[in-house]
């Protein structure tokens, strides 16, 4: 808790820090990509100007007649038999190299080195020519200066590339913790929907086996004990039904492309008769209306399609007295299968239309009914297939369910 603050969000903690880790990590790994490419290009331009300052002294060397017009930034000095130095006008101070020229004038071997100077040094061959003793002295000044450009560009280009690492990684990181706040969330709304959908149904099978104890304490007859039996079947069948809608919520979000087609036809018929013993008891018509116009089949989950429609055909059964009507009609036009689950019951108020799919909503307008979790899961089954949903009620005068689906 920070002072003067609300509490912050735990997942919304946890995702800030992974975004953090994450673009870091990716931001690091770049920058350390580009630092490993500018400093291989660098030696490679290194040893390139090597090669080359090497190569230019041997060429020059080789064709010193004299000590005239050397190459720019390259100078010739040659010393005789009688120890008399001949060398190209402006040389720079410290050369030549007596002491190498003495060496190879006596007989001794080729000698390079490296001397060091303002701005990269210089480059010294001194070799042996037609009895003489060759020495050229390369200045190291212009590639000095292209290393150091070269290095600049290269620095240049590393902060610029860390500034895009890190706005890449930014970016990088928020897509890829996208799928790691819907499912924190996904968890958060399996929790509060099982703690909302199961506590009334716990609560009843509780109350209802107290009164059943009660009734066998009190040595209470058969029918007694009957009615309390029937009643934990139905509060467990509805209980069972509660944790069937929930588990299949949690699922929906996951891509199955193992759809299989499904006759809605027959899920229809096996929904219609699955309810109608229910109807019946209550003095309810209960029908179903085939398609007329070619089979019904469209391509998804059997069982998720089976809990849209019985979510439906028990919709409309609670809000229909003794005495009404509810139909399940099938039909296809063109490439479109729909099926209609109409009943003539109390209807709702078309201001409520959307508030209906919306989990554990409560009709408004004065109307105190909850809808609980079966119409919002239907929306996201139908709406997870590629279809729609629609719903049409008026007060009194009942309502009606469309989905439609592309036909498979």
């Amino acid at each position: 808790m920070r002072a003067g603050g609300a509490q912050q969000d735990p997942d919304q903690v946890l995702l800030r820090r992974a975004r953090r880790v994450i673009a870091l990590q990716t931001a690091g790994a770049i920058t350390v990509s580009l630092l490993v490419v500018g400093v291989l290009a660098l030696i490679v331009v290194a040893r390139s100007q090597n090669a080359a300052a090497t190569a230019l002294l041997r060429d020059t060397a080789a064709a010193a007649d004299d000590v005239e017009d050397p190459p720019r930034g390259v100078w010739i000095f040659r010393q005789g038999a009688g120890g008399a130095v001949e060398a190209t006008p402006g040389g720079p101070g410290g050369f030549p190299d007596r002491g190498a020229l003495d060496r190879v004038r006596a007989g001794g071997a080729s000698e390079t080195t490296q001397v060091d100077g303002r701005e990269g040094g210089y480059l010294v061959l001194t070799q042996r020519r037609d009895g003489r003793a060759v020495q050229v002295v390369m200045s190291r000044h212009e590639q000095h200066d292209e290393r150091e450009r070269l290095a600049g560009a290269l620095a240049a280009g590393e902060v610029v590339g860390l500034l895009i690492a890190l706005l890449s990684a930014t970016l990088l990181a928020r897509r890829a913790t996208a799928p790691l706040a819907d499912a924190l969330a996904r968890q958060r709304r399996f929790v509060a929907d099982a703690s909302h959908e199961l506590r009334t149904p716990l609560t009843q099978l509780h109350t209802r086996a107290q009164l059943l104890r009660m009734d066998l304490q009190a040595g209470e007859g058969a029918p007694s004990v009957a009615d309390d039996v029937d009643r934990l079947v139905a509060g467990s069948r509805h209980l069972g039904e509660v944790v069937e809608d929930l588990l299949l919520s949690t699922q929906l979000s996951r891509r199955d492309d193992a759809r299989v087609p499904v006759d809605l036809g027959a899920v229809a018929a096996d929904v219609v008769a699955e309810h109608a013993d229910r109807a019946r008891d209550q003095g309810v018509e209960l029908t179903l209306v085939p398609a007329a116009d070619g089979p019904s089949v469209v391509r998804g989950h059997r069982a998720a399609l089976r809990r849209v429609l019985t979510a439906l055909v028990d919709n409309a059964l609670s809000h229909t007295a003794s005495g009404g009507h509810v139909s399940v009609s099938l039909g296809r036009e063109h490439a479109v299968v729909t099926v209609v689950v109409r009943d003539d019951g109390t209807g709702f108020d078309p201001a409520d239309t959307e508030r209906l799919f919306a989990r554990f909503a409560r009709g408004g307008h004065g109307d105190q009914r909850r809808f609980g979790l079966g119409l919002a899961l239907a929306r996201e089954v139908v709406t997870g297939h590629g279809g729609t949903i629609e719903a049409w009620g008026r007060p009194g005068q009942g309502a009606a369910f469309t989905i439609s689906l592309s036909a498979g």
